[in-house]
């Protein structure tokens, strides 16, 4: 199939259980019919689950902020090497 842009030969990649068509040139996507419908069902199943987590973890984080004010060490670089988890929506549509 080719590009309706720029007239390339579309690439084809499954992620997630997700069929994509994506060209490599212009980088623009497209979705078979159906194949947006799995990504809005997996998005609402992933914010339903990361609205629970995010409750959890605010509270962890100000009973650890409450403990900090009264640690000595200097170690708040510890704080930004945390990894963060790209998004379901951001590992979908990495091509790089």
């Amino acid at each position: 199939m080719q590009c309706p842009a720029c007239q390339t030969e579309l690439k084809m990649a499954d992620r997630q259980g997700v069929e994509i068509d994506y060209c490599p040139r212009c980088r623009g996507v497209w979705l078979d019919r159906g194949e947006l419908d799995k990504i809005i069902e997996r998005v609402a199943a992933d914010r339903s689950s990361f609205t629970a987590f995010e409750s959890r973890r605010k509270a962890y984080e100000r009973d650890d902020m409450r403990d900090r004010r009264w640690d000595d060490d200097d170690d708040e670089h510890d704080l930004y090497k945390r990894r963060r988890r790209k998004s379901f929506l951001g590992e979908l549509f990495d091509f790089d």
